[in-house]
């Protein structure tokens, strides 16, 4: 991975697995890290080990069910480091894993909230910004789920399959 020095990056499910890795290597190239997560604890504790090391780290707890808190994490991002240029849609959970005749709808749309809306969301506040100030790095974080299904796995597969779509949706745009 190149240089990240003077970038600043927001990453999604950054409290743990890919994301905190993600964080923690960013870090380590230079860029300035947003960590966004629900578990606040988590990526508090990432941050501070990430400041201790020498980098720069700000910890923002973020539902990416929901648009705001992924904009206001964006723009905490702009404020507290003067610049957002890389935007890592990571963010997904596998529960609740169950065959769709015994899933339990609430559970199974709130799962696939998180995996699909939570790209479009980041996608969504991220965009705009990147086109007006004429740079920027968009990482979708997918799963060989997207194109292979698996038994019980049904709101993931699907979930990733649309985030590929609109990912390549995003891409032609």
């Amino acid at each position: 991975m190149k240089d990240l020095s003077g970038a600043a990056a927001v990453i999604t499910g950054a409290s743990r697995g890919i994301g905190a890795a993600t964080a923690e290597v960013f870090a380590q190239r230079g860029a300035a890290v947003v960590l966004v997560a629900r578990d606040e604890q988590s990526i508090e504790a990432l941050a501070e080990k990430i400041r201790l090391a020498g980098g720069k780290a700000h910890a923002v707890r973020c539902d990416v069910t929901r648009y705001a808190d992924v904009g206001a994490a964006i723009a905490r991002c702009q404020e507290t480091f003067g610049r957002f240029d890389v935007l890592v849609n990571n963010a997904g959970v596998i529960e609740p894993i169950s065959r769709l005749a015994d899933s339990d709808p609430d559970a199974w749309g709130h799962a696939s909230d998180i995996n699909f809306k939570g790209v479009y969301h980041g996608l969504r506040a991220a965009i705009p910004l990147m086109e007006r100030a004429g740079s920027g790095v968009i990482v979708n974080v997918s799963s060989g789920a997207a194109t292979s299904p698996l038994e019980g796995w049904s709101h993931y597969c699907s979930a990733k399959a649309a985030a590929l779509m609109l990912t390549r949706a995003a891409h032609l745009e």
